[in-house]
């Protein structure tokens, strides 16, 4: 029994495939399945029942999965401790955050941190708000970055991030000519929504009072399909100004102010306060702190 089987077999668990698991651990089916079968011999137990192309976890598989996920744990925790011994930061920095907020966000903030720390790789935990949450306070992510407000006494937060909701229309549309525009002229149009999240329970409450004759086009699952739609003008949108300035720039979208209700979206940043970070992390952090402050993080070359 090594890693890399126990790898395999809580990935294989938690996808109830061979194939797609083999697709997660880069590795063949037969190759998941010979794992799969080492660790029933060296256990001396069947772990896995096959019924047709699904697997489901056996009793003894199901104990196995939970030592399994801590040995996992410790593992990783063992890494970045040895990692923490140096003067510069290595080893994994563990980061959880939306779609939205990995594509319009981050990027930049990425590139000057691996600038400044080349020994960190960086693994993306990609998932709402709730689900980055539960990832910190169980410890399998360092630093989440999730939609505000929450409350939890056990999370330190700092906000970071504050956008404004715009109108977003084709280029050609007839709203698209306007510097501002009513809520309730927005609701005459097909809209295309968010299919889940904070943003659309934002626009599910400030559009209530025209539920009757709202016509909602389209619920997609991310911001950029969302914004393709819109563009071929199958509908008009409510999003964070920074997520559409690329198209806006380019000609293929434009933003309209909205006069009478101001919408924002706030990002912060959360951790667990009785977690000692390892060095990764606590860089990371006052990094994001820093240029959210609008100040030279410390460390930094002149360019």
């Amino acid at each position: 029994m090594d890693f890399d089987q126990l790898l395999t077999f809580v990935e294989v668990a938690k996808q109830g495939n061979f194939s797609r698991a083999g697709q997660k651990v880069f590795r063949s089916q037969s190759a998941v399945s010979a794992q799969i079968r080492q660790l029933e011999q060296d256990y001396g137990e069947k772990l896995l029942d096959r019924v047709g192309k699904a697997v489901r976890l056996t009793p003894a598989g199901e104990v196995l999965l939970e030592y399994a996920q801590r040995l996992l744990t410790l593992r990783g925790e063992s890494v970045r401790a040895v990692a923490d011994q140096g003067a510069t930061p290595r080893g994994v920095l563990a980061i959880g955050a939306n779609e939205a907020t990995c594509l319009y966000v981050l990027p930049d903030h990425f590139a000057e941190y691996q600038r400044l720390y080349p020994g960190v790789q960086i693994s993306i935990y990609r998932n709402f708000s709730r689900k980055i949450l539960e990832k910190v306070e169980d410890g399998s992510v360092d630093v989440g970055i999730v939609t505000l407000p929450i409350k939890s006494p056990s999370l330190k937060i700092h906000s970071i991030f504050r956008d404004r909701l715009m109108l977003v229309t084709s280029a050609t549309h007839p709203l698209a000519r306007r510097r501002s525009v009513r809520i309730a002229e927005i609701a005459e149009h097909p809209l295309i929504f968010p299919r889940t999240g904070y943003t659309r329970a934002l626009l599910d409450k400030h559009f209530r009072p025209f539920r009757a004759s709202l016509r909602v086009a389209m619920e997609l699952p991310s911001v950029g399909m969302i914004k393709r739609f819109v563009a071929a003008g199958l509908g008009v949108s409510l999003i964070s100004a920074s997520f559409a300035s690329d198209d806006v720039s380019t000609g293929q979208l434009k933003l309209v102010q909205i006069e009478d209700v101001d919408i924002h979206r706030e990002l912060g940043l959360v951790y667990r306060r009785d977690r000692t970070l390892p060095r990764a992390a606590t860089a990371f952090i006052a990094l994001i702190r820093q240029r959210a402050a609008g100040t030279k993080p410390a460390g930094t070359m002149s360019s």
